[in-house]
């Protein structure tokens, strides 16, 4: 039987950026960051796991988000993610996340942390379970989880930056929007040459959609 793929969908700026400068609790995105993201505000596919109702259902964009959450059984993040913030949280083993009653997942999530503690059940099907063992047992416990699905890795950088090294990616989806952040976080800082095929290249007024079979 075959693995559940793991999958990485983020959206970067023309100079490589994944967030702006400047993150705080109030801007984790950074100055700027919100930017790299309207593209997807405005579609169907992303407002109904978000309580939203509308949204645009007939744009190109719209089928190329709601395809990732239909291929979606766990997701693995980090604590920032988890956290909303910059460490903020890192010794507060009973913060709740930025997340809400009702986060938009809708499936098991496994957030990589140092900091052991239960996990937190929330409403529509989510759940957090904290792993403190590293990349590849979040990886394991995710995979368990997401059935016959595969599994969505949510970041952040330096995360996604983990499982690049670890030859654990499998498929890289890049949302290139046409902006400039000119600091901030990058994607593909300190990592090693990674060897990547081409699977397909969307186009619409608004983003690219780049993706990538990761060849380990």
């Amino acid at each position: 039987m075959t693995s559940p793929k793991l999958r990485l969908d983020i959206s970067m700026s023309l100079d490589g950026f994944v967030a702006g400068p400047s993150r705080t609790l109030e801007q984790p995105l950074g100055e700027g960051g919100e930017g790299l993201h309207e593209w997807v505000f405005r579609l169907a596919s992303w407002r109904e796991p978000h309580g939203l109702s509308g949204g645009d259902a007939e744009a190109v964009d719209n089928e190329v988000v709601a395809e990732g959450l239909r291929a979606t059984g766990a997701v693995v993040m980090g604590r920032r993610m988890f956290s909303g913030g910059e460490g903020q949280w890192a010794d507060d083993t009973n913060a709740d996340g930025w997340w809400g009653d009702d986060p938009p997942f809708h499936v098991p999530v496994f957030v990589l942390t140092h900091h052991a503690r239960e996990t937190v059940i929330k409403e529509g099907g989510t759940s957090f379970t904290f792993v403190t063992e590293g990349v590849e047992a979040a990886l394991e416990q995710a995979r368990a989880a997401a059935g016959d699905k595969g599994v969505s890795l949510a970041g952040g950088a330096n995360v996604v930056q983990e499982y690049l090294q670890a030859g654990l990616l499998d498929e890289l989806q890049i949302h290139l929007v046409p902006v400039f952040l000119g600091g901030g976080v990058r994607l593909f800082d300190g990592l090693e040459p990674i060897e990547l095929e081409t699977m397909r290249v969307i186009e619409s007024d608004a983003v690219t959609h780049l993706k990538y079979r990761v060849v380990n």
